[in-house]
């Protein structure tokens, strides 16, 4: 089955090899510590991000049949010295990390939101106007906040690529919808994005970010879906209808595989229960403690997955023109992502003591006071390139990490956290894993998408003057 042929790549073979040679040694290591690293530690993550923007650009054929093995080169860049200078039981503890308690349960989850949402058919008769196409993000944006952003992206990408696929000029719809849908929209719950559940798991209450940056994801939300409306009418207006429909439209709009709904349903509810329940027992994996609560989170998925591609008809599937290939290219890509990403992360945890302490330094005032101004650039930048969630958590313990003081004294610096972990995870594509989905579902429906430069474009024209602005309204 391609479902579990697509996780056999070079990367993942060479994960799992390693890990199992260094298990002996794991119960020896400690922890990694970020203090004792330099930055050139860093370096293979900044190769694999280089790798990831420019490869397709200057050697596209090279990196459409290899980038699991370009990803997989750069985990061994970084792997392998770091087993020689730490040690096989330092080398190990990290990889078993990044693999068993990261990487595992993140692309079980993505796996079900993928399979589920790839089986609900949403037919109807649907043109690509830009009202229309403005009426699916906000859907979608409202989708995002209770089923997550990868959930509501899995969900409405698909329909709106139907909408627009008879227009010569579609792609930036597709790199607002990452704005809108898989971003800005999933900032008022902790079902949203990762960085608002580590939050809630932290003890932040549930309806905290909804209360204290809604202003702002409103304001957000309203001026990019204003600056789509005004860019998608004239280049709709200047290109008109110019060729057939490839996939003409039912005019009985109606909804099918709705059984992936209730499945869509268990996602939500297994999710919460992982952050709610709290047994006290589990399993430690080679170092990696697993909880009673993930381990059911992450079968219960997994039976999930199971039951869609049971339950949901092969015909569902293909009007969909569902396929494996862009969740092959998520999956490998951030098991690199997830590995060289570990001594940078370890870096910002060390603080003063580490690498990146001009990080540190920055968001502190003369007088020692935490800066929201710089909370919130400092957490949406590297939020842009790193992975958002960790960056949450390691600015919330930066700032103090006590929730009920970061949710009344410093509620400032929780709400610039928790935005700019949020909103600027769409700077890039790999700032928030459904970015990268929703570029790969896209390409695979003949869309081009801008590369991870020329994203940047868009992103760094229309999303950062946005940020400016917020700035001086709700962050200085």
């Amino acid at each position: 089955m391609r479902l579990l042929s697509f996780l056999r790549g070079a990367l993942p073979r060479t994960l799992l090899l390693l890990a199992a040679l260094s298990l002996p040694t794991l119960s020896h290591a400690a922890e990694i510590d970020g203090a004792a690293l330099s930055a050139a530690w860093a370096v293979p993550f900044a190769g694999l991000l280089l790798s990831i923007a420019l490869c397709p650009l200057i050697v596209p054929s090279v990196w459409h049949h290899h980038y699991g093995k370009i990803a997989a080169g750069w985990a061994l860049a970084f792997l392998l010295p770091f087993a020689a200078v730490f040690g096989a039981g330092m080398a190990g503890v990290t990889l078993v990390h990044a693999l068993v308690a990261e990487y595992i349960p993140f692309i079980i989850l993505l796996t079900a939101l993928y399979t589920v949402a790839g089986g609900i058919h949403i037919r109807g008769n649907f043109h690509g106007s830009p009202s229309f196409n403005a009426l699916l993000m906000v859907i979608g944006a409202v989708l995002a906040s209770f089923m997550g952003t990868t959930g509501a992206s899995m969900l409405m990408i698909r329909p709106l690529i139907r909408a627009n696929d008879n227009r010569r000029h579609n792609a930036h719809v597709f790199v607002f919808f990452i704005f809108i849908v898989s971003n800005a929209g999933g900032s008022l719950t902790p079902l949203g994005d990762p960085p608002l559940f580590l939050g809630f798991l932290k003890g932040v209450d549930f309806f905290w970010t909804a209360q204290h940056i809604f202003p702002e994801t409103l304001f957000l939300v309203g001026a990019l879906l204003a600056i789509f409306l005004a860019i998608d009418t004239v280049i709709y207006r200047r290109e008109g209808v110019t060729r057939a429909d490839p996939t003409p439209d039912d005019p009985r709009f109606g909804l099918e595989g709705g059984i992936n709904l209730a499945l869509l349903g268990a996602v939500v509810a297994l999710v919460l229960m992982s952050g709610l329940w709290k047994p006290g027992t589990g399993l430690e994996v080679a170092g990696a403690r697993l909880g009673l609560e993930q381990i059911v989170r992450d079968l219960g998925l997994v039976v999930v997955t199971v039951l869609s591609l049971k339950l949901t008809t092969q015909a569902v599937r293909e009007a969909n023109q569902f396929n494996w290939a862009p969740m092959e290219e998520v999956a490998k890509l951030f098991a690199g992502i997830f590995l060289t990403i570990a001594p940078v992360l370890a870096m910002l945890k060390a603080g003063e003591q580490g690498a990146f302490a001009a990080v540190v330094r920055a968001v502190t005032g003369p007088d020692g006071q935490p800066l929201p101004l710089m909370y919130f650039w400092a957490s949406g930048l590297l939020s842009s390139f790193l992975d958002n969630a960790p960056t949450y958590l390691v600015f919330f313990n930066l700032a103090g990490g006590d929730p009920q003081v970061m949710m009344t004294t410093l509620a400032p610096v929780l709400a610039a956290i928790s935005a700019g972990s949020v909103f600027m995870g769409a700077n890039s594509y790999i700032g928030n894993a459904p970015n990268l989905m929703v570029k790969a579902i896209a390409e695979d429906r003949g869309v081009k998408m801008p590369s991870f430069f020329g994203y940047m474009v868009w992103s760094v024209g229309i999303l950062v003057p946005l940020f400016v602005l917020m700035s001086f309204i709700w962050f200085r």
